[in-house]
């Protein structure tokens, strides 16, 4: 697929978008990349540190998701938008419809109206998540198969339970009706799973980021709930992005999925990796106990209930198929995302 002119990725600092920003510009790309102050060198420096490196180049713009107009400049003459940009809050979130629905909702809106009003724009790479696909794990139980596939949504998130789940279904959902209103770029959606690995800046606060902590800073040093989650490594995450955006054929949405870990499982690699000193968990908790819990961690209860004890699979064919994806283990993702948190200092070595 031949893509005349600059690609835009929206949010370019963020954890997935910063890989996304480095492969292109490995390509030799000319990037524009929207961030919230461009002028604040904490938030742009590891990128710029990139560009310098690279064959491509990198112009960074001022873009708010709330800014019905923020997105026509960084747009102009792209024929490419990488639409990444969304607020991550799943822990202790103050105002559902302020934090999390409506500047995903709006900032879809606002970048897909620019689409439409940049005649250069052929493709729209939307990041949304597993989380449009399913709310809880309990909903596996209701489907017909055992595992969740791109044919399913997300029908039991709410402003009240499950927030983060419910901005990412709405704003997914947006984006395909505003795609199916006209004819001059075509939409391509990548829903992964919880995103591990090196991130790019130690600035970053995704919920991979913030699980990861928790057994470093001994958080789950009594035991672990039984909880799953269904893994992809960030840089798995960033190749199909740049083959979501240049396979001609790609089309629709594409699970993003490595592979489901329990929390004591994740313990497990990283004890086996690091040594038996780190406060690791080595037992599960009984779901009583996790439900007692959960709210010191932000989680409701009633969250918690429709997950702990659940299995939690996915149906990666669609992505491995149309995108010829790989992935890597879960495993290797779990142990350089900790070996980074380490060099980073935001992990200290016991003793």
């Amino acid at each position: 697929m031949h893509l005349p002119g600059p690609v835009l990725v929206t949010g370019g600092n963020g954890y997935v978008a910063s890989w996304v920003v480095k492969r292109l510009l490995e390509l030799g790309l000319d990037v524009h990349a929207t961030v919230r102050d461009p002028d604040d060198p904490r938030k742009t420096a590891q990128l710029t540190a990139l560009a310098r490196d690279s064959s491509g180049s990198l112009s960074f713009f001022r873009a708010d998701l709330l800014d019905p107009d923020g997105f026509d400049a960084p747009m102009l003459g792209c024929g490419l938008v990488f639409h990444i940009a969304s607020p991550l809050i799943v822990r202790s979130v103050e105002d559902p419809v302020r934090d999390l629905i409506e500047p995903a909702t709006a900032g879809t809106r606002h970048v897909l109206e620019a689409a439409n009003r940049t005649p250069s724009v052929r493709r729209v790479v939307l990041t949304s998540s597993i989380v449009a696909i399913y709310g809880d794990a309990s909903d596996l139980e209701q489907i017909a198969g055992d595992r969740f596939d791109e044919s399913h949504w997300n029908t039991t998130s709410s402003e009240r339970h499950q927030p983060y789940s419910y901005s990412k279904t709405l704003s997914e959902r947006l984006a395909w009706e505003m795609a199916g209103r006209q004819s001059s770029w075509d939409l391509v959606v990548l829903n992964p799973g919880l995103v591990l690995g090196p991130g790019l800046s130690p600035n970053t606060r995704a919920e991979g980021v913030l699980m990861m902590l928790d057994f470093g800073r001994g958080y789950y040093r009594f035991g672990a709930p039984d909880l799953e989650f269904a893994v992809v490594d960030v840089r798995d995450v960033a190749e199909a992005h740049l083959r979501a955006a240049l396979t001609p054929q790609a089309s629709g949405r594409h699970i993003l999925v490595s592979e489901s870990l329990t929390l004591i499982r994740i313990a497990e690699v990283l004890r086996e990796r690091f040594g038996g000193d780190f406060p690791f968990p080595q037992r599960t908790v009984s779901n009583l106990a996790a439900l007692m819990l959960a709210p010191r961690q932000g989680i409701p209860q009633a969250v918690a209930r429709r997950n702990l004890g659940y299995p939690l699979r996915f149906d990666n064919g669609r992505s491995r198929a149309v995108l010829g994806m790989t992935y890597r283990p879960a495993r290797e993702s779990v142990v350089d995302h900790f070996r980074q948190l380490l060099d980073d200092g935001l992990v200290t070595p016991p003793g």
